[in-house]
């Protein structure tokens, strides 16, 4: 090989490997210490796009998840006031059996029927109780989304309305129709009594059903995460041994440089 000074190849080549390495390390490093592979859109484009797409995906499942407890919350109080209206109506047919012996006197009488207007009363109060402003009770169901698209599935809570003197308890409240224990018939309780229980009965399906469809949601944002992960984190035990790899190939690239820098000054000995 010719001896030249203008010119020094073997530098030139050195320095692009140098520059090439310490690129590699600065991306190493960056990976390492952001703990994820793409660190810029270049670095995997494609990736990227279908990264944001699940890390999308697993975050409406979560609000999803959280939207499906608040439901559950909304039915469990539910639950609750069909519970004492239940109570109600049980010490109202009781109160309907001690009004009808005949060895109780007007006064007794008068006693009973005070109680059962209070009763009255708060099974008015309780068929109006609500949940955060909303009505937990009344004919309109509410829709409850439990897909994370918000739209391929979704549960319905019925309306339980126990206003209604047909599909609730709306003829013990009416004191009109019913000012004392002699206006109503045991009857009318018991079936009341029928209604409400049948509310509870739905209330449990629907609950159940939300309970394992939130349970669907938790198993769908953990894989979604794990597919995510894949795509996005580093492998640090990976990264790592490149690093140490970038790493030697940068200070021997210098130390080859310096070497090619210096084989110039061959040319000086010989015109010396």
């Amino acid at each position: 090989m010719s001896v030249v000074i203008n010119s020094n190849f073997a530098a030139t080549v050195a320095s692009n490997n140098l520059a090439a390495s310490n690129d590699m390390l600065q991306k190493s490093l960056n990976r390492l210490s952001s703990g994820s592979k793409i660190v810029n859109p270049a670095d995997d484009a494609g990736g990227l796009a279908v990264s944001m797409k699940l890390s999308a995906a697993a975050k409406r499942s979560a609000a999803a998840n959280t939207n499906i407890g608040n439901s559950i919350s909304f039915l469990q109080s539910q639950d609750g006031v069909l519970k004492v209206t239940g109570k109600v109506l049980e010490r109202m047919g009781e109160l309907k059996t001690l009004y009808s012996d005949p060895t109780k006197n007007s006064d007794d009488l008068a006693n009973y029927d005070a109680e059962f207007t209070e009763l009255q009363s708060e099974l008015g109060s309780l068929t109006g109780e609500k949940f955060n402003s909303v009505s937990l009770f009344g004919t309109t169901s509410l829709s409850v989304p439990v897909s994370e698209d918000g739209v391929s599935s979704t549960v319905s809570l019925s309306g339980k309305d126990l206003s209604s003197s047909t599909a609730g308890v709306g003829v013990l409240t009416d004191t009109a129709a019913s000012a004392n224990l002699g206006a109503v018939s045991l009857s009318e309780i018991t079936d009341a009594i029928q209604r409400v229980a049948t509310f509870r009965a739905t209330n449990g399906a629907e609950q159940s059903r939300l309970g394992f469809a939130g349970e669907v949601l938790t198993i769908n944002r953990a894989n979604l995460e794990a597919a995510n992960s894949r795509i996005t984190d580093v492998d640090v035990a990976s990264e790592s041994t490149q690093l140490a790899r970038y790493n030697i190939l940068v200070q021997s690239g210098t130390a080859m440089l310096s070497q090619a820098n210096q084989s110039a000054q061959i040319a000086l000995k010989l015109l010396g």
